[in-house]
């Protein structure tokens, strides 16, 4: 059951990459190349998520599956922000984080 975590964890460092990395490394080069770029990080992404959402929905409804990638994207953001852009973790973070968790106490305490 922690393996699609694992691989969900993976996928979401690739698709931030994908999504902001090129803010910073490619600013001053042409848009069609960040654009390549990106696409190119991106299948890596693919390449765990797809497997992650598959081995995971043996164990979680769609629901669960949608909250974790949430919560999963909050924390990986917040570190690549943090580390990779030096932007400071601020309260309103923390805020974000505890309504994300509130989000996965609903999901994944409702009955059928």
């Amino acid at each position: 059951m922690i393996q699609p975590i694992i691989l969900l964890f993976i996928s979401n460092i690739f698709m931030t990459f994908a999504w902001y990395g090129h803010l910073r490394d490619l600013q001053n080069a042409p848009l069609w190349m960040a654009i390549l770029v990106s696409w190119s990080i991106a299948f890596f992404e693919y390449c765990f998520q797809v497997p992650g959402n598959r081995i995971g929905s043996q164990y979680f409804s769609l629901a669960q599956l949608k909250v974790m990638q949430e919560i999963i994207t909050m924390i990986v953001f917040a570190g690549f922000s943090a580390i990779y852009f030096q932007v400071p973790i601020t309260r309103n973070y923390v805020f974000a984080g505890m309504l994300l968790a509130g989000a996965a106490y609903l999901i994944f305490t409702e009955r059928s």
